[in-house]
């Protein structure tokens, strides 16, 4: 490989290469994933999840796979490569301004509906609730039970907390007793 991976290579990783017969599919590993594919982001894309969220790669938002490979470097393989630090979550700004540039130019609607979805995840990560209504709103237009359900479950711990309490303790924030109560139950969502 290169010193800087492409679009492709990003998106090939993610999503499995066009020719595979699972390309675009559902992937567990997307949901469960496990320290060596956690080790093997990082190994391959660290550089470049860098140069994303510094901007460097900016030119790639104005293509559709462009901004899904921005999209998935700095909001999906954040969480991969420094789950449970606050690292995690240092794309998430870079995430929402790409994906709103890629909805608004309507982006998503070349893909089919399991890559579409990572244009709106980053709308579901916000700890803003107008973010969080969005999302809502993206993921009712895909479908889905399981899509909208998590969209809905992620906006409702905004709309009650302001924040997601699960993050507390890695981005240094005092926790609430409410919260405190919350967590002893809850969806840490992969952190």
């Amino acid at each position: 490989m290169k010193d800087a991976p492409s679009i492709r290579d990003i998106i090939d990783f993610w999503f499995l290469p066009l020719g595979h017969p699972d390309h675009g599919k559902p992937r567990d590993i997307w949901w469960k994933s496990t320290p060596e594919f956690d080790a093997e982001t990082i190994g391959r894309f660290g550089a470049a999840i860098e140069r994303a969220i510094a901007g460097d790669l900016d030119a790639w938002k104005d293509s559709p796979e462009g901004a899904l490979a921005l999209i998935l470097l700095c909001d999906q393989f954040t969480r991969n490569c420094f789950r449970k630090t606050a690292r995690a979550f240092a794309g998430d700004a870079r995430a929402i301004e790409i994906a709103r540039y890629a909805v608004a130019r309507f982006y998503p609607s070349v893909f089919p509906v399991d890559m579409r979805l990572f244009f709106y995840m980053p709308f579901g990560h916000s700890e803003q609730l107008a973010d969080q209504q969005f999302a809502c709103a993206l993921f009712e237009t895909i479908g889905g039970e399981n899509n909208i359900k998590s969209a809905i479950d992620h906006r409702d711990v905004v709309a009650r907390f302001g924040r997601f309490p699960h993050r507390n303790e890695v981005l240094g924030r005092s926790t609430t007793p409410e919260e405190i109560e919350y967590l002893k139950n809850a969806n840490r969502y992969g952190q």
